[in-house]
């Protein structure tokens, strides 16, 4: 885990690509697509530049409110996100939040551990899934 809490993974297609990979394995595993956000769509929309940027807000409430009845304030992190980004050089990339970042932010304790455990593994697995 890094300092900030940020997980970065490179993926082999484009952001628009990665994102409909990513949105095809969340909605095997059950989980609701709340919004896909085109960053790059807006800062065209006034004129600004912008790689290409998006960002797929997701979720399940079996996976969440144990979190939130630990301790309300993590509903700030939740639903999940995964942001797909372009570098300046053209290599696509998938960035999310540690679940096991937000737990120590939020103080959420052991008794979520496993739940805290099967996010990470989940989003490692969704992740992957759409990089490769």
């Amino acid at each position: 885990m890094s300092d900030d809490g940020l997980l970065t993974i490179a993926s082999n297609h484009t952001v628009a690509e990665t994102l409909a990979r990513l949105q095809q394995a969340l909605e095997a595993k059950d989980m609701t697509i709340f919004a896909r956000i085109d960053h790059a769509a807006g800062a065209a929309s006034v004129a600004m530049p912008l790689g290409p940027t998006e960002l797929l807000i997701f979720g399940n409430p079996r996976g969440g409110t144990p979190l939130m009845q630990s301790n309300q304030t993590v509903g700030i992190d939740l639903p999940l996100k995964v942001l797909a980004w372009q570098d300046a050089d053209g290599r696509n990339w998938l960035t999310y939040d540690d679940p096991v970042w937000f737990a120590r932010r939020h103080h959420l304790g052991s008794a979520v551990d496993a739940n805290v455990g099967a996010l990470k593994r989940l989003l490692e697995t969704v992740t992957q899934a759409a990089a490769e």
